[in-house]
């Protein structure tokens, strides 16, 4: 079912991409919906787009559906950005990061005319509160692992590649770390806290700022939240 979910809110979201759009792209199992469906209104429609990619696998995924592909080296903006979340709160609060591509995600998303945040029903909670993923340089992770600490983290956990005892190598070459600090009543002063720690390059939290709109699968159809 959950996966039916995600299916329906991606493709809703996708019927808001207009011929001659670029597209940003994110990164998991619920944009790949999406992605497949674009490639599909491609096909059928014979609609003109190009797409930024926030992965590797999504790069790939697009150019397997037929996306073409652009960079920012191209392009100053996005007119829409298309990706998931882990949890969103009732005030559009996000976290994200959950396939690593966190980095990329937020340039995207703070680049974007529109974004659009898709799930299915079960990622909507009344308050943030699972660990949220940072990437690190990985000179500095135990720096960073220590600094967290400090500013309330309960546990920080090196996230290891699936498979192998190494810590995961994100598409920027850098590690992720995930750092439980329970409930968060403000998000926004998280954020900004741990950016300030040397050794950060970026963290999962998104400001709803950012948020055009959230898009939920549920079971009933798509729920539509805006700020």
């Amino acid at each position: 079912m959950s996966e039916r979910l995600k299916q329906i809110a991606a493709e809703s979201a996708v019927e808001l991409v207009r011929d001659g759009d670029v597209v940003g792209l994110g990164t998991g199992s619920t944009t790949y919906y999406a992605i497949r469906a674009l490639g599909e209104r491609i096909r059928r429609e014979g609609l003109s787009i190009k797409a930024i990619p926030t992965s590797v696998d999504t790069r790939i995924h697009a150019l397997e559906f037929g996306i073409p592909i652009t960079t920012f080296e191209e392009f100053e903006q996005v007119d829409i950005a298309i990706d998931g979340a882990d949890q969103v709160s009732g005030k559009l609060e996000l976290v994200k990061g959950g396939g690593g591509a966190l980095f990329r995600e937020k340039v995207v998303a703070c680049n974007a005319k529109r974004f659009i945040v898709i799930a299915d029903e079960s990622k909507l909670v009344e308050r943030l509160s699972m660990p949220i993923p940072i990437e690190v340089l990985p000179f500095a992770w135990r720096v960073a692992e220590r600094e967290l600490v400090k500013i309330g983290a309960k546990s920080v956990a090196l996230r290891r590649a699936k498979g192998k005892v190494g810590p995961l190598i994100t598409d920027n070459g850098n590690y992720l770390l995930d750092a439980d600090f329970g409930e968060i009543s403000e998000p926004e002063k998280l954020e900004a806290r741990i950016n300030r720690i040397v050794g950060v390059l970026e963290n999962g939290l998104f400001s709803p700022e950012l948020v055009s709109e959230v898009r939920l699968g549920t079971k009933e159809g798509v729920r539509v939240l805006t700020p």
